[in-house]
């Protein structure tokens, strides 16, 4: 009773999007764990995700969660190769030009997280639609839609478009996410038939099964084929964590070639846990928190 009345209580605070950092992240990290948070001595994965969020504030993040102001970072690190081609950026959804897009494109939003339009024959597009739902887009905030994700707090709001990627048989781009610690890369985070029947796995450096996976998701049974591109994802994944304490870095391995996906510092929220649950600590250790200055 006293739990279900607590979590009562948490659900309806975590609606206070307003409340101060250290409290909101609190809350936020309790109702979905049902565990408190000591952001004195964080020891898990998601623990370390939530303190990252309240005290790891350089402004050099609010340009790596920015799917537009990103691209100059990748540019300068390892080079315009890596980067999908893209068609624009608009802050205004009605400056773009539908009728000179080609047939297949995917649309996103730069400033927040899940927000894409995947379109496979813009001649079914009902552009009413689509311009009502992009413009209720660009009225999102991250940072106060869910979890106080800080980095994207200051981000503006706009519209980008980009190639529709497509790999050989496959209905879904198979997504390769490294999870990086001071600049190296521990592990591959693999997601594939997200259409259909998502399936996750996670993967070593040589891209040997690891006896862990991420909650929620299904497991991938049969191992995808290991890309011939690996290696540069890895050096790519590596050279863009520098001196970052952590970031995931996605990579798609598209015909052989390596295209940069995104940096995100809050995977799944920190909502998301690792099981069997000693991973959680596990990979906490990895997770090296800088000294802060409060």
């Amino acid at each position: 009773m006293i739990y279900k009345l607590r979590r009562f209580f948490l659900r309806h605070l975590r609606k206070v999007r307003f409340l101060p950092s250290k409290l909101y992240v609190k809350i936020h990290y309790e109702y979905f764990s049902g565990n408190k948070l000591d952001l004195n001595n964080p020891k898990d994965f998601t623990e370390k995700i939530a303190w990252y969020k309240v005290f790891y504030r350089p402004k050099s993040l609010n340009q790596l969660v920015d799917k537009f102001a990103v691209r100059a970072f990748v540019e300068e690190k390892i080079g315009s190769q890596f980067l999908n081609t893209f068609y624009g950026v608009f802050d205004d959804v009605n400056e773009i030009k539908f009728d000179e897009l080609p047939e297949k494109f995917v649309i996103k939003a730069t400033h927040t997280s899940g927000h894409n339009l995947i379109v496979r024959d813009k001649n079914k597009l009902n552009l009413d639609k689509t311009k009502k739902l992009l413009k209720k887009w660009l009225k999102i905030n991250q940072y106060y839609r869910i979890g106080q994700e800080w980095a994207y707090k200051d981000v503006k709001p706009r519209i980008i478009i980009e190639k529709y990627l497509e790999q050989i048989d496959q209905k879904s781009l198979t997504d390769f996410k490294f999870y990086c610690f001071d600049g190296k890369a521990k592990f591959i985070d693999i997601h594939t038939d997200r259409e259909d029947e998502h399936k996750q796995g996670s993967f070593d450096l040589n891209f040997e099964r690891l006896p862990f996976g991420v909650s929620r998701f299904k497991q991938i049974y049969e191992s995808p084929e290991k890309p011939v591109n690996l290696k540069e994802m890895i050096e790519c994944a590596e050279v863009l964590s520098e001196k970052l304490p952590f970031v995931r870095v996605d990579f798609y391995a598209i015909d052989g070639k390596t295209i940069f996906g995104e940096m995100t510092f809050y995977p799944s929220d920190g909502r998301k846990k690792f099981y069997p649950e000693k991973y959680n600590r596990i990979i906490g250790d990895y997770f090296t928190l800088p000294k802060i200055i409060r």
